[in-house]
């Protein structure tokens, strides 16, 4: 064993010392330090000899000898059973039950290394905090969320839920359509498409004829104010209510007495005709005509405008409650970068298809918004959607809204204007939010969006391809979704790309 270094300090050497004085007086600790070991070493056992018997160790300090020493052995307690509403609070995502094996399989929960399925009319009613089936879907181009849509209309098929697309601005849904022996309305110029937004529900069993009329006068009022603010970019004044309830009344009785239904040319020639509308009034001096003229012009531009040929004769197709899947293609319009006629087009599009929505016989439905970043700024459709919103428990239907990112919701009007209380109001109605990856400088407005966690905003920016955060009714997962190779063959949008 080699000596032990030691410093003498001025206290044992003083300064007087010479250099081979000081250097003997560190030799003589260091022989000294070792004597003082040796010696505790060799009184150790007698040491623990003397101890009580209980408080004596039972192996050395080493550990006990042999193969069959302690060392490296297991562990065993007792086990301890806890609820998983206590565990997550520990271990987030680990700890989670999820949510069944009923409804549509999406693909494979990523920490519960299980499969992962959803279906909101089966959770309705079953999950605490599940309030509504309505979904919001985010998420940046590239990360899968088009596929993940698309995936869950076709599988929505299997069980016997139907599926509406009303707004398919890029054509990419008619595949999708066709797949599973659905239906496609394609509608722009040069298309023999055509659709009469004005067409009139068949009436529910139980209902009088009479309430039934007084409620198809006023979706049909509704409609045309949609599409005249739409037009006008305002709200209209209370003469220009007044005009389209006597113009809608008035063309309404004509058709009726020609028995067939009543056209948006109809409506339009009325508005256009100040003469013709004041004697509808019964007040010649009313100057209602005069009034209406702003109208006339809002709705010439879906008769003989951008939009002709598309909403201003009979319908071309009619609802087959058996068709599985029916979108409307509207690629043909917006395409120019103005997105009125888009708008306008959709308006026309959804009010048609409410009479297949209103059916309380049509069972159970999923009604799904792609690309909405596109209509979020117009006040008009917003109040549409969020009557459908509203009213998806009593109709049956799951609307999904299919955004880029959450910061679109606030595109649609400043702080405490009424496109931004809509645009929240669709997303406080979702009671199941899906995030895909979003950029750096959007994890912000998501999580206050959303409230998000720090551990869940963590989360979203890491995400890849195909994975989304899925929050339900407060509960956090994070999910692969999982594509046969048909379905990749049919929902794949990049094949330009390659």
């Amino acid at each position: 064993m080699s000596l032990r270094r030691a410093t003498a300090s001025p206290l044992f050497t003083p300064a007087a010392e010479d250099r081979a004085a000081r250097k003997a007086a560190r030799h003589q600790l260091t022989r000294a330090t070792s004597r003082a070991r040796r010696a505790a070493q060799a009184h150790t056992p007698a040491a623990v000899g003397d101890m009580h018997p209980e408080l004596r160790p039972q192996y050395p300090a080493v550990g006990r000898p042999g193969p069959a020493s302690g060392r490296g052995g297991h562990l065993k307690l007792p086990a301890h059973r806890v609820t998983t509403a206590t565990a997550c609070g520990a271990y987030p995502f680990l700890a989670e039950g999820g949510l069944g094996s009923e409804g549509i399989y999406v693909g494979r929960d990523l920490h519960a290394e299980g499969a992962y399925c959803f279906d909101p009319f089966a959770l309705y009613g079953k999950l605490d905090g599940f309030t509504n089936p309505n979904i919001l879907l985010a998420g940046i181009i590239g990360m899968g969320k088009s596929a993940l849509a698309k995936s869950l209309a076709v599988r929505a098929t299997s069980f016997r839920y139907r599926v509406y697309v009303p707004c398919d601005p890029k054509g990419e849904w008619s595949a999708v359509s066709a797949a599973v022996g659905g239906t496609t309305i394609a509608l722009g110029p040069g298309l023999p498409g055509r659709l009469n937004p004005l067409d009139a529900p068949a009436r529910p069993d139980g209902v009088p004829e009479d309430d039934w009329a007084s409620e198809v006068r006023k979706r049909r009022l509704l409609l045309l104010g949609s599409l005249a603010r739409t037009v006008l970019h305002r709200d209209l004044a209370p003469m220009e209510h007044t005009a389209l309830d006597v113009a809608l009344d008035h063309a309404n009785a004509v058709a009726m007495a020609e028995h067939r239904t009543p056209l948006l040319p109809d409506v339009a020639r009325v508005l256009g005709n100040p003469h013709a509308l004041d004697a509808a009034y019964g007040d010649p001096a009313s100057r209602l005509g005069a009034a209406a003229e702003d109208l006339a012009h809002a709705l010439r531009r879906l008769i003989a405008g951008d939009l002709g040929g598309l909403f201003d004769a009979p319908s071309t197709a009619v609802f087959d409650p058996t068709s599985p899947m029916l979108t409307i293609d509207l690629s043909r319009l917006g395409s120019s970068g103005d997105d009125t006629a888009l708008v306008l087009a959709m308006t026309c599009a959804s009010a048609w298809m409410e009479s297949a929505l209103a059916d309380p016989t049509g069972g159970r439905r999923w009604v799904i918004y792609d690309e909405a970043w596109r209509v979020m700024r117009h006040t008009a459709l917003l109040e549409r959607m969020q009557s459908q919103w509203k009213l998806s428990r009593g109709l049956g239907i799951a609307n999904l809204l299919v955004i880029h990112r959450l910061s679109d919701l606030l595109s649609a009007g400043d702080a405490g204007s009424r496109g931004r209380a809509l645009a929240e109001g669709l997303l406080a109605d979702c009671s199941t939010r899906i995030v895909y990856r979003q950029e750096a400088d959007q994890l912000a407005a998501a999580a206050g969006l959303l409230g998000l966690t720090g551990v869940e905003t963590e989360a979203v920016s890491a995400l890849t391809k195909g994975r989304g955060l899925w929050r339900v009714a407060g509960r956090s997962f994070v999910v692969q979704h999982i594509l046969h190779p048909a379905e990749l063959q049919v929902f794949d949008t990049d094949t330009r790309m390659r």
